[in-house]
């Protein structure tokens, strides 16, 4: 779902329903940060913090429903430390006045949260808030997600340009979260009659996606009289984001169409991806091969995905410069490790398993032909090593 252009205004500088030059200008910024995002965690969690910083609030949350439709399947949080979420306890269910969001398009704001019928509980560590806003995200007449913000830092309300800007952002982060969805899909999409249906819903969402740098290159334009700085850089951005645009479909066609692992095997695949991955982030690979012999095609598969998906982790996250894998076919059970130098992490957090779903999945590959999946990580990296992604399965 895609707003209308800004319409012109006059001296007294307010576009779109009132918000002023300013006001569309933080917007735009928020916006060009989401699209230039390549996951669906991280575009959420950028939305999340703009949504935060937009209107002021204290805590912000983003929630998107799991598909048996009595949970949240990702619920992102700013304004609250790893710690407190750890203490806070699992994610929330979708009733009560959060789940509500979830099913009604329509925002809603309080002075005080608690006094809504809607409203249940606290858990014991959870900080205890007044003022609230809530917007649903809306993409196609479905609501796929909700912004929930906390305590306005600078008042005791919410106010109704709050929720106009809020809205403003979750139309554009409702594109950008489908269009993420996509992407991340299509790594997980191998027959033609799927690739020709993602090809087809990813046009819809890049056009958007294309409608909301118009957008934002309007907003530029509006400040070239009052702030030409402003503008100019806005302009500037928004070219770094066209690039890597460009960039970022190069790599989509070829996740689209990695080499078949039938014809060419998983060593020759592996290479393949690993180098084009390389220079789509800019940082160096290796391929270190031991041993040799025929895997039957589903452990390949299932192998190609696990380092797949290890690899894209190590590129969303880990900021590494090197990136390591090894593959130990000699040997039984089959061994393929990916090693990265980068930043590590707490895989036991719950924090991070609420959040990176890819962890599960990796392992549920893994144990899905009898195999195991040991992940192993430290905050700082020590001797080159940030993280250790080892996989091993049964040759047959």
């Amino acid at each position: 779902m895609a707003l209308p252009p800004p319409r012109p205004s006059g001296p007294s500088s307010t576009q779109e329903g009132g918000l002023t030059e300013a006001a569309l200008a933080a917007v735009s910024e928020a916006i060009l940060g989401v699209a230039g995002e390549r996951s669906v965690e991280a575009v959420l969690q950028h939305l999340v913090c703009a949504a935060r910083d937009l209107v002021g609030a204290t805590y912000a949350a983003l929630g998107t429903p799991d598909a048996e439709g009595d949970g949240f399947s990702r619920f992102i949080t700013a304004g609250m430390s790893d710690e407190l979420v750890d203490a806070i306890g699992p994610l929330p269910r979708t009733h009560g006045l959060l789940g509500s969001l979830l099913v009604d398009p329509t925002p809603y704001r309080s002075d005080d949260v608690s006094v809504d019928p809607r409203f249940t509980w606290w858990p014991s560590a959870h900080p205890h808030m007044r003022s609230f806003l809530g917007v649903p995200i809306v993409f196609k007449g479905d609501v796929i997600g909700a912004l929930y913000l906390a305590d306005k830092r600078d008042g005791d309300r919410f106010e109704e340009a709050d929720e106009r800007l809020l809205g403003l952002l979750a139309a554009h982060a409702a594109v950008a979260m489908e269009q993420a969805r996509l992407l991340e899909a299509s790594r997980e999409l191998s027959v033609g009659e799927e690739r020709a249906r993602l090809a087809r819903d990813l046009h819809d969402a890049t056009v958007q996606t294309l409608f909301g740098l118009s957008l934002s290159a309007e907003t530029a334009a509006s400040l070239v009289g009052t702030d030409p700085e402003a503008a100019s850089l806005h302009l500037h951005r928004i070219r770094e984001l066209a690039q890597g645009a460009v960039a970022e479909l190069r790599g989509l066609v070829f996740e689209l169409r990695p080499p078949a692992l039938a014809e060419e095997g998983l060593v020759t695949t592996l290479g393949k991806h690993l180098d084009a991955l390389g220079r789509s982030h800019d940082f160096v690979t290796a391929l270190v091969v031991s041993g040799d012999g025929h895997l039957d095609q589903e452990v390949e598969v299932t192998l190609f995905r696990v380092v797949q998906e290890a690899l894209a982790n190590a590129a969303r996250h880990a900021r590494a410069r090197r990136i390591e894998v090894t593959v130990e076919l000699g040997r039984t059970p089959v061994v393929i490790e990916v090693v990265d130098d980068g930043v590590g992490f707490d895989p036991e957090a719950r924090s991070i398993r609420a959040r990176r779903l890819g962890l599960t999945s990796m392992r549920e590959r893994a144990e899905s032909l009898g195999g195991t999946l040991e992940i192993t990580s430290v905050p700082a990296p020590a001797a080159g090593h940030g993280t250790s992604v080892r996989v091993e399965v049964p040759r047959g």
